[in-house]
């Protein structure tokens, strides 16, 4: 057996087997390799550059790790591993900046991989003895075996924690995954934590947190997220109907020149303003408590959005592309769904651990409504986007800027 190995800043060493060789070398994982793991959060954190490709060797190396702790035969191991390797090659360019574009308009997630996988490595998992269907119903959480790269507690999440922490420099995502994944046992009812590792869980929790607002929600991704997707929506406005699901298989660089090099001049300058960081600025930033419409905190669709954002233009006397509206949904409650196994019984987490209340708590505080424009409309913008989302007045504390 050739066997490869790849120093990873995060895990050190990571040894490759002639299946998961010959998985890297196909074109569907190779296009990772240009796709940024936090999208246009290197605006913010100019180290944040790492890739797709990287967060899934370290998804891959840990999967692998909890396979064999879990006891798992040669072919689940095999399967596991190559599920984590595999688990994000539906990813559109700039990641999650493109989810919402590709719920909306290709009616999938990027977990939705069937037709990637049967297309572009079937072949090669056929050859390693690897069910390309049951591949792809545990990278979709629909196999017994999900929870190890799918669920509450899982290698995904542990990766691109310790991942986003090491690149962005954000000291809130330090996870001890090696000791979260030796204290898990595999039992027919499910995953059980053993009682030592309850600290470990706790900082995973913890992480999530506080990693929120500082990284994965800072409000710089946020504008440039949203000036991107409106990039695409022009660009793909009266254009052939497979528009958008060809810009959305491209990778960053490729998807950026694209949109720069547009027939549609707000596409084209919206891509400009991108590249050269010129960004929009925040004209209102609204906290659960200002908001008066309940249906807002479970989100709102790009083209809902783009309505209140055309609506808020007319009545500020500004061009629709000036406005943004970023209507995200109120972050679920998170529970790690992990039983804890102490010397009397088998507990929930939650009643050992006091803290995951508190943290949801924090979770829906954080929370924000975005209203982004050019910098000199800013004040026109906030009067007209407070009257048409019908939000309170914000206190001067509330107001950032």
């Amino acid at each position: 057996m050739n066997q490869k190995i790849i120093k990873d800043p995060v895990h050190g060493y990571v040894e490759l087997e002639d299946f998961t060789l010959s998985l890297l070398d196909s074109p569907a994982l190779q296009r990772l390799r240009y796709v940024k793991q936090l999208g246009f959060s290197y605006l913010v954190y100019p180290g944040a550059n790492h890739t797709r490709f990287e967060h899934s060797l370290g998804t891959m190396f840990l999967a692998d790790l909890a396979s064999r702790r879990f006891g798992l035969d040669e072919d689940e191991r095999r399967l596991v591993t190559a599920a984590a390797l595999l688990h994000d090659i539906g990813h559109g360019p700039f990641s999650h900046a493109s989810e919402p574009l590709m719920e909306e308009f290709l009616h999938r997630t990027h977990d939705e991989i069937d037709g990637i996988v049967e297309d572009r490595v079937g072949g090669l998992l056929r050859l390693s003895g690897i069910d390309a269907g049951e591949l792809c119903s545990v990278v979709k959480g629909k196999h017994s075996l999900s929870a190890i790269i799918h669920g509450d507690l899982d290698v995904d999440r542990m990766d691109y924690l310790l991942r986003d922490a090491y690149y962005t420099g954000a000291p809130y995502g330090m996870v001890d995954a090696q000791r979260l994944i030796r204290h898990l046992v595999r039992t027919p009812e499910g995953t059980v934590l053993d009682e030592n590792g309850i600290n470990a869980a706790e900082s995973l929790l913890i992480a999530r947190t506080l990693m929120r607002p500082a990284v994965y929600y800072h409000h710089v991704s946020r504008i440039a997220e949203s000036m991107f997707q409106l990039a695409v929506l022009e660009h793909v406005k009266n254009g052939p109907a497979d528009a958008t699901s060809s810009l959305l298989q491209l990778d960053d660089a490729t998807c950026l020149h694209t949109l720069m090099n547009s027939k549609n001049p707000v596409a084209r300058d919206l891509a400009g303003d991108l590249y050269a960081r010129r960004l929009y600025k925040r004209a209102l930033y609204a906290g659960s408590d200002q908001v008066n419409t309940p249906v807002f905190h479970a989100g709102v669709s790009i083209e809902k959005c783009r309505e209140y954002a055309d609506e808020i233009a007319h009545k500020a006397g500004i061009l629709p592309q000036e406005v943004l509206v970023d209507i995200p949904s109120i972050p679920r409650e998170i529970s790690l769904g992990v039983r804890v196994k102490n010397r009397d019984a088998v507990v929930s987490l939650e009643e050992i651990s006091p803290r995951a209340r508190t943290l949801n708590e924090t979770r829906r505080d954080q929370w924000r409504l975005g209203v982004y424009t050019l910098p000199r409309h800013r004040e026109i913008v906030a009067e007209a986007g407070t009257e048409v989302l019908h939000l309170k007045k914000p206190t001067r504390q509330d107001t950032l800027f």
